[in-house]
């Protein structure tokens, strides 16, 4: 209970409370099979075994035969609290049928023995846990020798942290410990109370002795024993009142009281000397018959029991008083002759305190204890859920409020034209993004001075099927000349059809594509003709940079003050510091992800024994500060906007910014309007290469029908010229007796055997195209394509004339190859069956309007057509 010192002042320490032995393995065990699973108690088995182990060892502790030391069992105390903050969230132990209840704790009273207290309550183990830590740091602290500075101040932080341990108790499992019906007084709110003061006392009392062995000075030393006799007081004064005063020894309330005494009268000592060095003697000795009165009154009112050493010390300073006082009092009556105050008439002793209770928050914490982790009860998950959606809140409110704050600042920035203005005074003017990437487009595709290339392209494609044209009109015109020349020899014996007869379609379609060409020549003229006329508009396309053609921003050429220099500075270092505070946003929003990333307080949550708001307050204040800075940032921000906005009116009004966005403005109509024509010329030379590309296709197809048609006339030629000679010899009478009529031979088959005559047909397009090796045609580079060329310029171009390349609408264009109808199988051509008999192959039907698809050349283009109000040289 109260164990003396050994040096001259006595000091107490707390013996520990005893229990009795529990079993806490099967029970949760059990209960951890039946709400979980086995497979989860098997995991958890070495969790049970250390919490059995702790148990264990705290019973031997409590035992008088224990050997642990003094700091190992202060370990096992705090490593068995944060145990069973752990086993609180998760084991619910009370009476009740659905909890765990066969587990009683049952404590004795550290200071009446015979005392005891049993519940079902893990409170009630935790408050025994707390007073024994607190016990454990009192016994440490008495076990060091104070007879040195250094023991002095290592017995003083050991009253400390038993301060520390029963204020923690008191604070937080006290009350809940005592809700039930058994109890004891040890684990009281009170008597923990009374406890801390006393450990709060001997810690000064340390204190006291260390600053008298350094020699401090009256005062200092007056100081600090009075605050040690007021804690003592604070004791005494719950020692004095139910339920403590009738609980502990009468020695106890002796001791703190004698102990009051002592060093309120060592105070008025102390204080007696610093009066005396100041010479202020009337109150020196009203203060020296105020310490002598008060250890006088506490030896006749405390009880018996006190220590002698305490005894003998009080008789040693009552001693030094009454010699002080003698002097005093001979000097003023001698010397001084000054009235001494009454006692009532005195200000409070002055007090200093140098000891605090330790704080056990971090000693105790169980957040990081890793005992049964896996087990995360329902209500916990939901505590934290809820958590985390005011964390989230926190975080989505301050991320919304710096990202308005950077928006403000770009349209402000916007709206004064900076730092554009800045940058064009240092010759760094720049487009609007959209306007540069138009530009940038038509610069990429070759700009105006790539145009001259294409319309090349144009022209060499023109020729190109002017050639063809000529090359296929030279070779039916050769093939007619030739049968003209045969039928003027045979005469009447020349009976096949005329060349002028059957290829009547061919030509009108070629004289179709003649026209066609003849119409986009003049297109082809016209988009020449807007490229010279619109050179000189366009020629700002081909600067590289673009920006080289806006105008610069120039500084004023008279100034009569010289203060541009020291506006423009102004301005810069504005804007400097308004990107300082951007990017300090943007740290502080880094800053908030990467504090509710490491933002857990699931291990809190766990050991929490209080309420869960209560925490969520504390744990949601970490955000404060970050908060507060991005006000103060946005608060920094308005009002150096306010500042650049008017350093920007003087800036503006010195070098005539308004004449100078005018002209910029002017420039950027132009490049606008140079970008539109040229996608207006551009799309049109695209057009008349898709139109000359699918315009030559066609031709070869017809060029090929026709070569098709000159090589059977060539084979009907050779076999007519065979059977007039025959009948010129008068062979053919005799062949007729002999096989009743000769037929020519088909190609590819033996002269000798009899057939049919072939005739041509009328309809080419009956005429089966053999697959054969086709001519060459020219085919134009891959052209680049720009997109956006089908959008309305902002500036319109007057309306040209019609596009021409739409075929005339006499006659049935020729089809496209792959929709031409297939001859039949087999088909043989015999000899007429009377004079003037034509068969299938020369009487083809009329072709219907809209039998044939549309041929290639007239097919929908891929390009987009420009708006209406656009020219389209080549529009279908």
């Amino acid at each position: 209970m109260a164990a003396p010192s050994s040096t001259t002042n006595v000091m107490l320490s707390i013996s520990e409370k005893k229990t009795v032995s529990l079993d806490l393995y099967r029970p949760l065990r059990n209960y951890i099979v039946y709400n979980y699973s086995e497979r989860e108690a098997q995991n958890l088995e070495d969790d049970l075994q250390t919490l059995k182990e702790y148990r264990s060892d705290i019973e031997r502790a409590g035992s008088t035969d224990s050997s642990s030391s003094l700091p190992a069992r202060r370990d096992l105390l705090q490593n068995y609290y944060k145990a069973l903050c752990a086993v609180e969230s998760r084991f619910p132990i009370s009476p009740d049928q659905d909890h765990i209840n066969s587990v009683t704790f049952t404590w004795f009273d550290a200071f009446k023995n015979k005392y005891k207290a049993a519940q079902q309550n893990i409170h009630l183990e935790k408050a025994a846990v707390l007073f024994n830590l607190g016990a454990v740091h009192s016994q440490m602290g008495l076990g060091f020798d104070r007879s040195s500075v250094e023991g002095r101040r290592q017995a003083s932080h050991s009253f400390i942290a038993a301060a520390g341990a029963f204020a923690f108790l008191r604070d937080n499992v006290a009350m809940k410990a005592s809700m039930g019906s058994s109890t004891t007084v040890d684990v009281s709110v009170e008597c923990a109370g009374m406890l801390e003061r006393l450990m709060l006392a001997q810690a000064q009392e340390c204190v006291f002795e260390n600053s008298i062995a350094k020699g401090n000075t009256p005062g200092v030393c007056a100081k600090i024993s009075r605050q040690v006799g007021l804690f003592y007081e604070e004791a005494l004064a719950a020692l004095s009142v139910a339920p403590l005063n009738q609980h502990f020894d009468k020695a106890w309330l002796a001791h703190v009281q004698l102990k009051a005494a002592l060093f309120y009268a060592e105070a008025c000592y102390r204080y007696s000397l610093e009066l005396h060095e100041k010479e202020e003697i009337a109150e020196e000795i009203a203060r020296l018959k105020s310490g002598v009165n008060a250890l006088s009154e506490a030896r006749k009112t405390s009880p018996r029991g006190a220590a002698q050493q305490l005894l003998d010390a009080m008789n040693k300073l009552e001693a030094s008083l009454n010699l002080n006082l003698e002097r005093a009092m001979k000097e003023n009556d001698r010397v001084y002759l000054m009235r001494v105050p009454p006692a009532s008439s005195l200000s409070p002793l002055p007090a200093f305190s140098l000891v605090k209770p330790m704080q056990m928050n971090d000693v105790l914490d169980a957040s990081k204890e890793k005992m049964f982790a896996s087990l995360v009860p329902d209500n916990s998950a939901k505590a934290l859920s809820r958590y985390t959606e005011m964390v989230d809140d926190v975080i989505r409110t301050q991320a919304e409020k710096l990202q308005q704050g950077s928006e403000l600042a770009r349209v402000r920035l916007r709206e004064m034209d900076l730092p554009d203005s800045i940058l064009a005074l240092d010759g760094n003017s720049s487009l609007p993004v959209a306007l540069k990437e138009d530009v940038e487009a038509v610069q990429i595709c070759g700009g105006p001075a790539g145009l001259a290339a294409e319309l090349q392209q144009l022209r060499d494609l023109k020729r190109v099927n002017q050639e063809l044209l000529v090359q296929t009109e030279e070779h039916l015109q050769k093939e007619a000349t030739e049968d003209a020349q045969f039928r003027t020899q045979f005469g009447t014996r020349w009976t096949r059809p005329q060349s002028t007869t059957l290829t009547k379609n061919l030509l009108d379609r070629l004289n179709r594509f003649a026209a066609n060409l003849k119409q986009a020549a003049e297109s082809d003229a016209r988009i020449e003709r807007s490229v010279r006329d619109h050179a000189a508009l366009m020629s700002i396309l081909d600067r590289h940079p673009i920006e080289s053609a806006l105008p610069t921003l120039a500084r004023p050429i008279m100034s009569l003050d010289a203060t541009e220099d020291a506006i423009v500075g102004a301005l810069k270092q504005s804007l400097r510091h308004l990107e300082t505070l951007g990017a300090q946003r943007a740290g502080l929003e880094d800053m908030l992800k990467e504090m509710k990333r490491k933002d857990d307080i699931l291990p809190k949550l766990m050991t929490s024994t209080g309420s869960h708001e209560d925490l969520f307050r504390k744990e949601i204040a970490k955000y404060d500060h970050i908060c507060e800075e991005i006000a103060q940032n946005l608060e920094a921000q308005e009002q150096l906007l306010l500042q650049i906005q008017a350093q920007n009116e003087e800036f503006a009004s010195i070098f005539n910014l308004e004449d100078y966005k005018a002209s910029h403005e002017r420039i950027y109509k132009q490049i606008e309007a140079a970008i539109s024509k040229y996608r207006e010329i551009k799309e049109n030379i695209n057009e008349g290469l898709k139109f000359y590309v699918t315009l030559q296709e066609a031709i070869t197809n017809v060029k090929q029908q026709c070569s098709d048609f000159v090589m059977t006339r060539s084979i009907q030629c050779r076999e007519m010229m065979e059977e007039v000679q025959r009948q010129i010899s008068g062979l053919s009478f005799q062949d007729g007796k002999s096989s009743g009529g000769y037929a020519y031979p088909s190609v590819g088959q033996p002269h000798q055997a009899p057939r049919a005559n072939p005739q041509l047909p009328t309809d080419t397009g009956n005429i089966p195209n053999p697959s054969r090796p086709q001519n060459p045609t020219y085919q134009p580079p891959q052209q680049p394509t720009m997109s956006g060329y089908s959008q309305t310029p902002p500036y319109g171009s007057p309306q040209p004339p019609a596009p021409p390349y739409n075929f005339p609408g006499q006659g049935q264009p020729y089809p496209h190859p792959q929709h031409q109808q297939q001859p039949p199988q087999s088909h043989e051509y015999g000899q007429p069956a009377y004079p003037g008999w034509r068969g299938p192959y020369y009487n083809a039907p009329p072709q219907q309007p809209g039998a044939m698809p549309r041929p290639p050349y007239t097919a929908p283009s891929p390009y987009p057509h420009p708006p209406p109000h656009q020219s389209g040289y080549y529009r279908q």
